[in-house]
């Protein structure tokens, strides 16, 4: 009787949780662009992986890639698009598995996001390329195929997460229990603790509207499973980020926030080092000098692509 009762209250659990998964994912309102700009559609092995462009065609193609997080997407760019626009043809997707990219059920790995960023950057003509965090390095393994004519990246590294645990991976992945601990990571209250705990120096400058569509962009239909790879350590990069920048015949600016924790300071100059790369330090910022000071961030672009302000 008693392991019957056990029972029936494990299976009264595991339904309790479905109900509220399912009341989230419908009281969750749909994904808009996170940038302003001409929306559009790059079909890449099935997939459908959502850009924004803006600016004049004929201007020098500038990519922007984001980086890798449970909320993550192009609007990671948001305060630097626009005005980037003004002098180059800027074009900033979100990657496969999330913004408002399709959000396919696969096992996402580092080799999968390096084959997107080769591919998606074949679609342009010898583009400039801003990358953040991990992305810099998925885009580092490519960069000598992808003819590209100068790369900013911002706290690069090869790391995004622990060593591959498949445990994670897969409790992540399977349904209920899965989407419960995934709802709980993309939580408001738990966006707001990785964003003051390593993203911005001043959390206030990630707006309750920004915590907002990023709550938003974490409880999409699939959200889950690119996340559950990075948390578990499989889009952590094989590349070596001294030894392939420094092999790489392209202009490199490595730009650093001094409070970042995650990929300090000390990384950066022993990178820039090692690479032979610029390094420019953004005072009172971490991971998100471009987000906390874009002013500045744009002008240090503008200075090392040489376009007249």
């Amino acid at each position: 009787m008693k392991f019957r009762n056990a029972v029936g209250a494990v299976a009264a659990g595991v339904g309790i949780v479905a109900v509220a998964n399912r009341v989230l994912s419908r009281r969750t309102p749909s994904l808009e662009p996170a940038l302003s700009g001409t929306q559009r559609t790059f079909r890449w092995r099935g997939i459908d992986v959502h850009y924004t462009e803006a600016g004049e065609e004929s201007a020098p193609d500038l990519v922007l890639l984001h980086g890798i997080n449970a909320a993550g997407s192009s609007g990671e760019f948001r305060e630097i698009f626009e005005t980037l626009s003004e002098d180059y043809h800027v074009v900033a997707p979100d990657l496969p598995g999330f913004g408002m990219s399709d959000r396919p059920p696969l096992r996402y790995s580092a080799a999968l996001y390096e084959d997107f960023a080769a591919d998606f950057l074949a679609a342009f003509e010898n583009p400039a390329v801003i990358a953040s965090s991990l992305t810099s390095a998925y885009v580092a393994a490519v960069a000598d195929d992808a003819n590209i004519s100068h790369l900013t990246l911002v706290c690069p590294t090869a790391r995004g997460g622990p060593d591959p645990t498949e445990t994670v991976r897969e409790l992540l992945r399977v349904p209920v229990v899965g989407e419960a601990v995934f709802n709980l990571l993309g939580s408001k209250p738990s966006i707001r603790y990785f964003n003051a705990d390593h993203g911005y120096y001043d959390p206030a400058k990630a707006s309750e509207e920004w915590t907002e569509y990023e709550w938003r962009t974490a409880h999409q239909p699939n959200a889950r499973f690119a996340p559950a790879s990075f948390v578990s350590g499989y889009l952590n990069s094989d590349v070596d980020l001294s030894e392939t920048l420094s092999a790489l015949d392209v202009p490199t600016t490595l730009v650093w926030g001094r409070e970042a924790d995650i990929t300090p300071l000390r990384d950066g100059r022993v990178l820039a080092n090692e690479a032979d790369a610029k390094l420019v330090v953004f005072d009172d910022t971490k991971l998100l000098p471009h987000v906390e000071f874009p002013a500045q961030f744009v002008r240090t672009v503008r200075e090392d692509l040489t376009v007249p302000v």
